[in-house]
């Protein structure tokens, strides 16, 4: 008999995190590639510029990394956070 663990489908990490971009409106003020709107950086290749730790910690609280920041502090989830960082850093 196979475990339902051995058949499940291995989850890809950035579409979890593009997910998560997308679903919690991100696009609203920041870009990625041609989709989204130019107020705010555009994250198309963020990764060059900041680790997954540092992205981390700026979705956990953007005031603190930056306390001038004009983005609010999301309600996500650790899982979430995490996600997105993994996929934000992943952009180069």
């Amino acid at each position: 008999m196979v475990s339902a663990a051995a058949t499940a489908q291995p989850v890809d990490v950035n579409e979890a995190g593009r997910a998560v971009f997308f679903s919690q409106g991100c696009y609203g003020c920041h870009r990625l590639g041609a989709a989204g709107t130019p107020i705010a950086h555009d994250l198309s290749r963020v990764g060059r510029k900041y680790t997954e730790a540092e992205l981390e910690k700026w979705l956990r609280d953007p005031r603190s990394q930056k306390p001038t920041s004009h983005m609010p502090r999301l309600a996500l989830t650790d899982d979430e956070i995490r996600a997105l960082a993994r996929y934000l850093a992943s952009l180069r």
